[in-house]
């Protein structure tokens, strides 16, 4: 994949010529970086330096990929241009790295924290940081900002303050969560509404921020596999394994044909397994109980598989560098051989119970709709 730096001042207007003329009009990435002082004794005019991000662009038309880098030396008023303009999908990215590494996106219109408490000191990500010195333990409620930030660009060259408020004294303004993080995740949105009708939302995603990122800093590869498993514990094997193939480029180690398949096959089963999970909730959540128990149901032969092959049903630890921890149980083929046709054969269950129910139909029929164009410019991928 091509990577190019290109300077903060001509950032906006290249990206813009990238979406346009080479129709790079998915953004699968925005990753803050701190890559230190400059240090003339070392540096190579390669090196990279200061305060930046690299975004990750793919054309959906054409296939082709391409890195591009960007950084500015000034950490005291570090600022970039933002392109939430011209992908959707950098919105909350702009907002995780100015959280992060206080990197400030000029035209953004929300520059808010996205996970860390609204009176957080500091950036926790910057090498010269120091969060717990600077944040210690507090037992008291964050105040809600109700308010957002917009920096607009002067004639001048300078940049002023635009706030904006988020909800009026006369909206209907309701709190959605956080749930329990074992029942449907820890998001808070406060949404304004008319009648069924969400108007306006705010959305808080930091309340199960564990500063992961921030811990593997100082662990050995190895030691960062443990944490892979808990980003998501339902998609545990697929993050380990993700880590253990990165680790596995970048130290140049080739793993056997039968891991490849052993590791594929788990990742396929915890998709469905994510899924039934997620089919079921949703059911319940509209009042069909009945739908809620087959997911269960069929969910608990997925946990069967992997207690017998790793000893473990949510977090497996399985993936290793280099392969994986133990070679599959004697009976994991028969299992996942009589799986398949059951789930397929058991599906029809599924739609007459749910998702053929004309109560159901009418509830979700039209919510949510999400086009190409929409998926494409929010940069999601997958089914859920």
């Amino acid at each position: 994949m091509e990577i190019r730096y290109i300077e903060p001042a001509a950032l906006h207007d290249e990206m813009l010529r990238l979406r346009q003329e080479e129709q790079m009009d998915f953004l699968e990435c925005l990753t803050g970086m701190d890559w230190g002082e400059p240090d003339a004794a070392k540096d190579t005019p390669d090196t990279p330096r200061g305060l930046g991000v690299v975004y990750q662009l793919e054309s959906t038309v054409t296939g082709k990929r391409t890195a591009i880098r960007t950084a500015t030396l000034n950490r005291e008023h570090p600022e970039l241009p933002s392109v939430c303009d011209i992908w959707k999908a950098a919105d909350f990215l702009e907002r995780e790295v100015f959280d992060f590494y206080g990197v400030v996106f000029v035209g953004h219109p929300d520059i808010r924290r996205l996970y860390l408490r609204n009176d957080w000191v500091g950036h926790p990500m910057r090498k010269d940081d120091d969060p717990e010195a600077q944040n210690p333990l507090r037992m008291d409620n964050e105040e809600t900002i109700d308010t957002t930030t917009e920096l607009e660009l002067n004639p001048d060259g300078t940049v002023k303050n635009k706030e904006t408020q988020l909800f009026g004294d006369d909206e209907y303004v309701v709190n959605i969560g956080p749930q329990h993080p074992a029942t449907h995740g820890v998001m808070r949105f406060r949404v304004s509404l008319e009648g069924e009708i969400i108007k306006k939302i705010d959305a808080n995603c930091g309340y199960i921020h564990r500063g992961i990122e921030k811990m593997c800093e100082s662990l050995t590869y190895p030691q960062t596999l443990a944490l892979t498993d808990r980003l998501d514990y339902l998609g545990a094997h697929q993050n380990r394994h993700a880590l253990c193939m990165c680790i596995e480029k970048a130290m140049g180690i080739e793993v056997s044909e039968r891991v490849q398949y052993i590791r594929t096959i788990m990742d396929e089963l915890q998709r469905i397994d994510s899924h039934l999970l997620f089919y079921s909730c949703l059911a319940m959540d509209l009042g069909a109980l009945t739908a809620f128990f087959y997911g269960f149901r069929d969910r608990e032969k997925i946990l069967d598989i992997f207690e017998g092959t790793c000893g473990g049903r949510l977090i497996m630890n399985y993936n290793t560098i280099g392969g994986v921890q133990a070679d599959i149980a004697p009976d994991f083929q028969k299992k996942v051989k009589e799986f398949i046709p059951y789930l397929r054969g058991i599906l029809h269950e599924y739609h007459d119970v749910f998702t053929g129910n004309i109560i159901a139909q009418q509830r979700l029929k039209g919510v949510g709709v999400l086009s190409r164009e929409d998926a494409i410019a929010f940069g999601a991928t997958g089914g859920t």
